[in-house]
């Protein structure tokens, strides 16, 4: 198992990986201290009009110029919900409203991913419809004629 971590926070010696708590973990031989992994959060919106959900053309790998849900991190103090609604303001300029939970995805699918995706139902305030920040191209897409899909959790949420 790969660590990102080399060596102790605390007091500096290299780490070693070590069975603990059932699973592979980065430990440190000196003073005991034990590295337990945060789970990272992402959210997303799901905002669907006349039969056609909005989607965000990736600019950036992974998956880039794949199709997927206005998603992103969850900063470190902030609300899921407030999150989903910002990076769909960056994504596609458009101020969103949450309206409740549509599920909650588990599982990292690649390295830099997120290990729960919180996806919710939103509706449009306001705006033009841009793409912006690491989005190149927006657009409606009936569920039938849906394009490439980035992502498990958007397959998951479109029956993709």
């Amino acid at each position: 198992m790969p660590t990102e971590i080399n060596f102790c926070p605390r007091c500096g010696t290299p780490i070693t990986l070590e069975n603990k708590f059932g699973k592979l973990r980065a430990v440190c031989p000196s003073c005991g201290w034990i590295h337990f992994a945060d789970p990272k959060v992402a959210a997303a919106v799901l905002i669907e009009q006349d039969g056609r959900v909005l989607l965000v053309r990736r600019s950036f790998d992974p998956f880039k110029g794949m199709w997927t849900l206005p998603a992103g991190f969850v900063d470190a103090d902030e609300d899921p919900a407030r999150a989903a609604e910002r990076e769909c303001l960056e994504e596609t300029r458009l101020t969103v409203r949450v309206r409740g939970v549509e599920r909650i995805v588990w599982g990292r699918e690649h390295l830099r991913g997120a290990d729960f995706v919180i996806v919710y139902v939103a509706e449009i305030l306001s705006g033009e419809l841009i793409a912006g920040d690491d989005a190149d191209e927006v657009g409606w897409f009936e569920k039938s004629n849906l394009p490439p899909l980035a992502f498990r959790a958007t397959k998951i949420i479109l029956g993709g």
